[in-house]
């Protein structure tokens, strides 16, 4: 039950309960004058302990001396298993999920959710529409100068390469495809995919990855080049890679025995708050601390994906680590 919902609910009842005794009350006085007497003391007495009740239902809800705060949260609204909004118009997805899981151990906040798209939830947490947004994002330094990035991540979006299903054997890790000089797709320099190349060429003098700087461009030119042995293997998200080819109603379903794909890393994701809403950023890292050390990350994890996107995260990650 919603936190307004519950303290409305107890001040109402403590309301109603007080007069229902006084009626009865009011009944006893026609009757007899000891009778109307006895009647108000016991109703002087059952308000006064009902008025305590509703008021200590109202503090466990709220610890702090203010009132409950609604906290507007955006999520995109396509982007499964992440986040997305249902065919009833309300909101699921794993980072949905830990944000509900957030709210119920912040007594002092309600979190109402609202379902959008990503230029509006980017401009609007930035403007201060929304207090916070989740939307499988990475963080950058960029993006840092513009929201607070709380001190923990949320999830994770898993890295791999997608290659022909010939290669399965060859191609068992991204170390492998590198000693084996596979060619990569060319990744465009502004995509956070290509620092985590040279970041991997970086920690692997020995076997590099040749990479190649290109233009955007659609994604069914890449599953094309891969098939047709332009290139060796392709930079994809997991989740892309599941729901466009994996999936029996994926866009590029066709490709589900040619292509292949090796996860290589997970990619911390994060909500993004308000500049001036340290105080909840602080609040949230209270709680996903809690969440992760009572393995409710983890469960969620395994709900959506189907794995455990904190394994995939390099040991010891911290926020702003090369990856």
């Amino acid at each position: 039950m919603k936190k307004n919902m519950k303290r409305t609910a107890a001040l109402g009842l403590a309301a109603a309960f007080t007069l229902g005794l006084a009626a009865c009350g009011s009944s006893a006085a026609n009757t007899a004058s000891t009778g109307a007497a006895s009647a108000g003391a016991a109703s002087a007495e059952a308000t006064s302990k009902a008025t305590e009740a509703a008021a200590e239902t109202v503090k466990s809800e709220n610890p702090s001396t203010g009132e409950v705060q609604t906290i507007q949260v955006a999520h995109t609204n396509y982007y499964k298993p992440y986040d997305f909004q249902t065919p009833d118009g309300g909101s699921d997805g794993y980072e949905v999920a830990v944000m509900k899981a957030v709210d119920e151990l912040l007594p002092q906040y309600e979190f109402k959710f609202t379902p959008t798209t990503d230029d509006d939830l980017l401009v609007g947490v930035e403007s201060g529409k929304y207090d916070v947004g989740t939307k499988g994002v990475w963080w950058t330094e960029a993006r840092s100068k513009t929201y607070v990035f709380p001190k923990n991540y949320i999830g994770a979006s898993v890295i791999g390469i997608l290659f022909r299903a010939e290669d399965k054997d060859k191609y068992t890790d991204l170390e492998a495809f590198a000693k084996d000089g596979g060619k990569l797709v060319p990744i465009a320099p502004q995509n956070a995919q290509y620092n985590i190349v040279e970041n991997f060429n970086k920690n692997h003098p020995d076997s590099q990855i040749k990479l190649e700087a290109s233009d955007a461009f659609q994604v069914s030119d890449a599953y094309q080049w891969v098939t047709e042995g332009r290139y060796d293997a392709y930079f994809e998200i997991r989740t892309s890679y599941e729901a466009n080819i994996v999936g029996d109603d994926g866009e590029y379903h066709d490709y589900v025995d040619k292509l292949s794909y090796v996860p290589y890393e997970g990619i911390p994701t994060w909500p993004l708050f308000n500049k001036n809403n340290q105080e909840l950023a602080d609040a949230y890292d209270g709680a996903i601390e809690k969440l992760k050390a009572d393995g409710t990350l983890s469960k969620l994890s395994k709900e959506y994906f189907g794995y455990d996107l904190f394994e995939l995260v390099p040991k010891g990650y911290k926020k702003g680590d090369q990856l």
